[in-house]
């Protein structure tokens, strides 16, 4: 099938994927906007999925304070390369999850680091399973994910800290 190139444009901006990703997803979704999205979606995912073992030796240090002073988070965030951390894509993620961690409160990045024996619901205290405060249909691990499949490259939160008074 043949996709108009105005649909591959649109398609681009909406998700930041590359032209060829974005022309392929809507040659198999047959234009259709929304499957081309989910087939996006999934190939993120497994995107992600091959490059979990690739060593993250670039990354950054990401601040975020709260306008009363009151809270604030410091979060170390990890990529494989410093072009991809000092661009603005990565730095934008980063502040998503500085800004995540500050309403949200999460105890724990992943779930493995949660103590035997915790009664909390994992989806309250661990980072990467809560659903992203701006869009409740995606979590932080595929938001990561979508950064992954835009970079390119392997992106690991390794930690976080919450300062508040």
């Amino acid at each position: 099938m043949t996709v108009n190139i105005d649909l591959v444009k649109q398609l681009r901006e909406e998700t930041g994927i590359s032209l060829a990703d974005c022309k392929k997803a809507l040659e198999e979704s047959e234009g259709q906007m929304d499957k081309a999205k989910e087939y996006l979606e999934k190939r993120g995912q497994a995107v992600a999925a091959k490059k979990v073992d690739r060593a993250v030796n670039n990354g950054l240090i990401e601040t975020y304070v709260h306008s009363s002073g009151r809270i604030g988070v410091m979060l170390e965030i990890n990529c494989e390369t410093d072009f991809v951390a000092r661009g603005g894509d990565f730095k934008n993620l980063a502040h998503e999850i500085c800004l995540q961690i500050v309403a949200m409160k999460p105890l724990y990045v992943r779930e493995e680091e949660i103590p035997e024996g915790t009664v909390e619901d994992k989806k309250s205290i661990c980072l990467l399973d809560q659903l992203w405060m701006k869009d409740d249909t995606k979590t932080i691990q595929s938001l990561i994910n979508e950064s992954i499949a835009k970079t390119g490259e392997n992106i690991v939160i390794k930690r976080f800290i919450i300062y508040e008074f």
